[in-house]
């Protein structure tokens, strides 16, 4: 046995060697492959091939065998669609179909023969991949290639489908739906039925539309919803005595419903008036009365409370609980709270919010033991009121860093799969959010185990984003180092110096922005690692005397960190320094904020986040904070306290340290 094993410690050290010089050796090729790649792809996405033709014959065929040729000829294809000849293209979607690249270009290629007249052709393609797929546009050109080919009878019917929608279908349905009208295929019950879909998906304006076609009382119907749209306070004090048919009652409640997003009171006083003299329908009632309670609870305006507590059980939901319960922690009226929180649904009950307050709450009615016990099961989460709660007993935060257990021979397996390294390259080449795309694609198939060794690999490739919500999707939340990555650690370190404010802070603005995607974009347009608004971005740029290219800025690294820590640090500095006023303001923009403020005195910041209006802002703030206590622990190796650095809300934004209970 000792024989053995001595004589096979040389071969295996031998194997090792060989097996570490070929993968640095395809380390190295597959380094310079990329680098042609991004040095070409520019100028190819513009439609100019000549700069790979004018490679040598070596880059060039190194070039060809990049696993990333696909998406360059793709790239070219696309921006040539309009001269590249299309037995070229279709060979090329032959060859690569199911690749990422060819998909989207057989899309842009199927469309762009529908528009130059090929309808037969588009058609082909479209029964092969798109059939069923319920793409309003890809069907509307589809039935125009059966009218062109003379088959009516197969249109009727799934045109009439199409066309009956409650809002503007797109253009290339317009032909289609001047068949129908051309040829009387549309009779007065399909044109009843699209105005009710129009009323209810409140597209007004298409519904006085579709009115001609059916009778003036459609048309006035129509208009009168205009007018509750347009102007609600005004329609509602002029038909508030004449709710006397089903569609005017509806109106009014959709007026009331307007009027209260932007003052719940005059809301509350046209409805109190309305309701006593009209026969609205008890659900109307229930849900128009909660919406009022609603709104004055999140206005934080007076009475709240008692019109939230006066709604009937059966306009009562988890909402109207949570608002209650807010109200009476605003209020300090802890055996009030008690009562609220006792009133949910257990599922409710046994979120961490609820389960914190409860327990703070037992321990202002001098219940101390049983809100310690309360406290003593939330410390030991890794979260928000897990902090907090362990703030309350003087208990550690619960931060070992578990990492996950790497299985060497399944990574070099994962590492080699032709989807995951085209995902890689993507990412490397930054082609971000294609990479992202096709890594998806995989992973979300992989068993838990994958997953996690997944995790590692993005991991190891820097690739954060991935692996955060690799681990993310399997339930696994104690590998700090991945999930709480420090990419780019100097960069934060210097502009949140520049700033005034802690790298750990950016952080975790960053991390909870963005999962560290440079190219990110939001609903709302906000760009790259931190997330700034492009108006935004470019009036801290101007200020900073940061030049300003728009997107390209906004989605390099380091500029948009130094963006976003200066912003950060003017919201500090508006706000004295009071980070949850300054991360609310982030989020949420400062002019809410300011009108968020307490009316005088001052309140528990804790207190102040649970009433924050928009849930999105309210929850962001207590992940960033969260994060943060996770990054500075990361940082520095010690723990900050989340109450510690918690400062009082003030009526003038003048801030000091809370008192803790």
């Amino acid at each position: 046995m000792p024989l053995t094993r001595n004589t096979a410690a040389p071969v295996v050290v031998i194997v090792l060697l060989l097996l570490s010089g070929t993968v640095a050796f395809a380390a190295t090729a597959t380094d310079a492959q990329r680098a042609l790649f991004k040095q070409v792809y520019p100028d190819v996405e513009r439609g100019n091939w000549a700069v790979v033709e004018a490679l040598g014959s070596d880059d060039r065929q190194s070039l060809e065998e990049y696993v990333l040729y696909p998406d360059l000829r793709a790239a070219w294809f696309r921006a040539k669609l309009g001269n590249a000849d299309h037995g070229d293209i279709e060979s090329f979607l032959d060859d690569n179909g199911i690749l990422k690249p060819a998909r989207d270009l057989r899309y842009r290629y199927a469309l762009h023969l529908a528009r130059i007249g090929h309808l037969g052709k588009y058609l082909a393609i479209y029964e092969q991949y798109y059939q069923g797929l319920d793409v309003a546009k890809l069907d509307c050109l589809a039935l125009q290639a059966e009218l062109d080919a003379g088959r009516d009878a197969r249109v009727v019917h799934r045109a009439i489908d199409l066309w009956t929608v409650g809002e503007s279908q797109v253009d290339e349905c317009d032909p289609v739906f001047e068949f129908l009208e051309d040829n009387n295929h549309l009779d007065i019950v399909d044109y009843m039925k699209r105005f009710e879909l129009a009323v209810d998906a409140r597209e007004f304006t298409i519904a006085r539309w579709l009115g001609k076609s059916i009778d003036q009382q459609h048309i006035d119907t129509a208009s009168q919803w205009v007018k509750a749209q347009r102007s609600p306070e005004s329609f509602a004090r002029n038909y508030r005595k004449w709710a006397n048919d089903e569609a005017t009652r509806a109106q009014l409640v959709y007026a009331i419903e307007r009027i209260t997003y932007d003052d719940p009171a005059v809301a509350l006083e046209i409805w109190t008036e309305m309701s006593k003299g009209n026969r609205f329908a008890a659900e109307q009632e229930l849900r128009t009365a909660r919406h009022i309670a609603l709104w004055t609870a999140r206005d934080n305006l007076p009475g709240a409370y008692e019109l939230l507590a006066a709604l009937p059980v059966a306009a009562q939901n988890d909402e109207v609980l949570r608002w209650r319960a807010r109200i009476s922690l605003r209020g300090n009226h802890w055996a009030n709270l008690l009562a609220d929180i006792e009133a949910m649904a257990p599922r409710e009950k046994g979120v961490e919010e609820w389960r914190y307050w409860y327990g703070i709450a037992l321990r202002h009615v001098n219940r101390i033991d049983e809100g310690d016990a309360m406290l003593a099961g939330l410390a030991t989460e890794r979260s928000y009121y897990g902090f907090l709660a362990a703030d309350e007993l003087g208990e550690p935060y619960v931060l070992q860093d578990d990492a996950f257990a790497a299985d060497e021979t399944r990574l070099a397996e994962l590492a080699g799969r032709d989807d995951l390294v085209r995902a890689r390259e993507l990412f490397r080449v930054g082609l971000d959010s294609r990479g992202r795309s096709e890594w998806d694609a995989v992973v979300r198939y992989f068993d838990t185990g994958d997953k996690m060794q997944a995790a590692i690999l993005a991991h190891r490739w820097g690739w954060h984003s991935r692996a955060i919500a690799a681990a993310a999707s399997v339930g696994d939340y104690d590998d700090l180092s991945l999930r709480y990555p420090l990419p780019w650690a100097d960069t934060f370190r210097d502009h949140s110096a520049m700033a005034s404010i802690s790298p750990t802070w950016a952080y975790g603005v960053a991390r909870s922005e963005s999962l560290f995607m440079r190219d990110v974009r939001s609903r709302a347009g906000a760009i790259g690692l931190m997330q700034l608004m492009p108006a935004t971005g470019k009036s801290v740029a101007r200020e900073i005397s940061l030049p300003y290219a728009g997107l390209a800025t906004l989605t390099d690294p380091d500029k948009n960190i130094r963006l976003g820590t200066s912003y950060l640090g003017q919201m500090a500095e508006r706000y004295g320094g009071n980070r949850i006023l300054a991360t609310a303001a982030y989020n949420a923009g400062p002019h809410r904020v300011d009108r968020w403020l307490p009316r005088a005195g001052h309140v528990d910041p804790r207190i102040w986040i649970e009433n924050i209006p928009f849930n999105e802002t309210r929850g962001y703030v207590k992940r960033v904070l969260a994060a943060e206590a996770i990054f500075h622990w990361r940082m520095t190796g010690t723990v900050r306290r989340l109450s510690d650095d918690m400062l009082m809300v003030s009526a003038d934004s003048k801030t000091q340290k809370v008192a803790r209970n």
